[in-house]
């Protein structure tokens, strides 16, 4: 049976792949800081597969605890999925505080992850980790301007996973960058394009064809690769 590590799982994305790996068979370990109704129902209709595991990933003291918890645990495939989309307010009206914790979550927690769990992903026999980002992110994308928080915080953790894919080489793992597309989530928001469904399932299937050829690459849900 393999085994998926997912942060952020209490809601939206996070459930959604906790949801579809656990019905395809996989171990779930489903990682947040307190369960949803919706997760736990899911945890309670598959004991056997979804394990939750509690996680605040803007504690670092935290995430290391969980990988000495699991340290002997074999993670085929970690999902860096938890993140934040503060109010970045306009031009000249920036909450400097709002900014770091933006930076803590979306960009210095995938690192501290894989640097916790590095060794379970390694002994691992897909090896890969997954970091989810945005389009929002890519500089080549920009151009409306704007989001200053949250576009600079995913821009970082692009550059986070295409330098794990350089140095975690060695161990044999593969790291990509996730685009999810505009969901409807509560992130999302409702004018939001595609549903939590639609998006777990392209990435999903990215994943599941993804070669270590491909690691260090920004690829949307749909298969199409993003530009930095």
């Amino acid at each position: 049976m393999k085994t998926v590590l997912i942060t952020g799982a209490n809601r939206g994305l996070g459930l959604e792949f906790s949801r579809q790996y656990a019905l395809d068979g996989w171990r779930v370990l489903a990682c947040c800081r307190s369960p949803s109704p919706g997760l736990e129902e899911l945890s309670a209709r598959n004991p056997e597969r979804v394990s939750v595991q509690p996680l605040d990933v803007s504690d670092h003291g935290e995430i290391e605890r969980l990988g000495r918890l699991l340290s002997e645990k074999s993670i085929d495939l970690l999902i860096n999925n938890a993140g934040i989309y503060p109010d970045s307010g306009d031009f000249g009206h920036t909450d400097y505080d709002k900014w770091m914790q933006a930076f803590r979550v979306n960009t210095m927690a995938p690192l501290k992850m894989a640097e916790a769990f590095v060794r379970q992903v390694a002994g691992s026999s897909l090896k890969t980790i997954a970091t989810l980002t945005s389009k929002m992110g890519s500089l080549a994308d920009n151009d409306s301007g704007g989001e200053y928080l949250y576009r600079t915080s995913k821009a970082a953790a692009n550059m986070v996973t295409k330098s794990l894919s350089i140095d975690l080489k060695p161990y044999g793992i593969t790291a990509v960058a996730l685009h999810p597309g505009w969901v409807k989530t509560d992130m999302g928001g409702p004018s939001a394009l595609i549903s939590v469904e639609t998006s777990v399932s392209g990435m999903r299937q990215v994943l599941a064809g993804i070669t270590p050829a491909d690691s260090g690459k920004f690829i949307a849900y749909d298969g199409m690769e993003i530009p930095w």
